[in-house]
């Protein structure tokens, strides 16, 4: 990379969410990458907290177009002089305004898309913990609205359906942003059925930090792990249903597990709740496989960049994102979705098959030296940056046409 026609500055945008996720974590752990290799960035975030005591026309009025966060940006454009407007997510407080905040100082946009907000009110594409497209090439996503699908609420869900509409005629998503960052092949093919141009959709999948680089991964492991939220969408349930049959250690590994779930799990399940980043590290060196029972497509979980970052093998369900970023026999094994005897089966074969599974723990760190560390992302996310520049400065020394017909 020719690190002299590099951005130097580096706006990033963002509206966090309610309850912190992956992709808040993503943006910060991007911004800290961004900044250890010599970029002067700028933030501007907005919160979900903020959301509280708005009335719902109040919100609706600035998914659509939020005046202030424009006015906020091009104040802060003005000042801080960015190379680059890196943008994440822009619901319900930010608003599509900030791509024409940047248009207006002549600045590149890029957008990650950490989930299928464009497609999909509640970004997931899910309803009732299943996958659900009944929104996608309508023109208005009145199913979603019908089913009150963006945080249950119908006022909430019309919001963020009416900035989709507008943005989707006024042509903003096609011509505003020079790249979108979808984060697998999977994500892009379904943002491309919205008729996104192909050539600005790129995938850039999320990377995690080598904790292992010092430790031997070829040491002894044994049991399997789950690492999530304990919720319906992550399949936790369908894995509770396979263990019933498995003789198993299975440690549980994240926020929201219920008494409830704790009393009725079988007796080789461990609920460890929370853990530090160096406790997940050292249970990920020590487990045999990770599960991933998830019921949605999913975009990019952390999880998966983290186990293959362990040589750890996964056992994920064949949907979506999963059966794509895990290579079955390759680098894991696929199961069928919500179908616990299937996962149950699957987990046998990977008891009785010990070499195997460490072979694919193998190719699996292998897979991560190559695709998912902070090198290979930084320099993916350099060419991002530098494609989306060369976009606007095309633009900017184009001749004005005048159509005269």
């Amino acid at each position: 990379t020719d690190h002299g026609s590099l951005p130097k500055r580096v706006m990033l945008v963002h509206n966090r969410y309610l309850i912190r996720g992956g992709e808040d974590a993503v943006v910060d752990q991007e911004r800290d990458l961004l900044r250890s290799r010599g970029h002067v960035v700028s933030e501007y975030y907005k919160d979900n907290q903020e959301v509280a005591g708005m009335s719902n026309s109040h919100l609706a009025v600035s998914a659509v177009w939020s005046a202030q966060a424009y006015a906020d940006l091009r104040r802060l454009m003005d000042e801080m002089q960015p190379d680059v407007v890196h943008v994440h997510n822009t619901l319900p407080l930010i608003s599509p305004a900030v791509y024409y905040a940047a248009k207006r100082h002549g600045i590149p946009v890029v957008q990650t898309l950490h989930n299928y907000r464009l497609l999909c009110a509640n970004g997931l594409l899910m309803r009732d913990s299943t996958p659900c497209e009944e929104c996608v090439g309508r023109s208005i996503p009145w199913p979603a609205i019908r089913h009150s699908c963006y945080r249950g609420s119908r006022a909430a869900t019309i919001a963020v359906a009416a900035s989709l509409v507008v943005h989707r005629a006024a042509g903003t998503f096609r011509r505003e942003v020079g790249r979108y960052i979808a984060l697998c092949q999977f994500a892009r093919e379904k943002l491309l059925a919205t008729g996104l141009p192909a050539d600005r959709v790129v995938v850039k999948p999320n990377f995690t930090p080598d904790r292992h680089a010092d430790s031997d991964l070829r040491g002894p492991r044994s049991g399997a792990l789950f690492v999530g939220r304990l919720s319906v969408e992550k399949g936790v349930g369908v894995l509770m249903k396979a263990w019933e049959s498995l003789d198993v250690e299975l440690q549980v590994i994240g926020p929201g597990s219920s008494t409830e779930l704790q009393i009725s799990a079988p007796a080789s399940i461990r609920f460890r709740g929370t853990v530090d980043d160096a406790e997940l590290a050292l249970a990920m060196r020590r487990a045999a496989f990770v599960v991933m029972p998830s019921l949605v497509y999913e975009g990019f979980p952390m999880v998966l960049a983290e186990a293959f970052s362990a040589g750890l093998p996964i056992i994920a369900s064949r949907l979506g994102a999963l059966a794509e970023l895990v290579e079955d026999g390759v680098t894991g094994l696929h199961f069928k979705a919500n179908d616990p005897l299937d996962l149950a089966a699957k987990v046998r074969w990977a008891q009785s098959h010990p070499e195997r599974m460490q072979e694919m723990g193998e190719r699996a760190r292998a897979m991560y030296l190559r695709r998912y560390t902070p090198q290979a992302n930084y320099e993916r996310l350099m060419e991002i940056y530098a494609e989306a520049s060369a976009l606007t400065a095309a633009s900017r020394a184009a001749p004005v046409r005048f159509d005269a017909s």
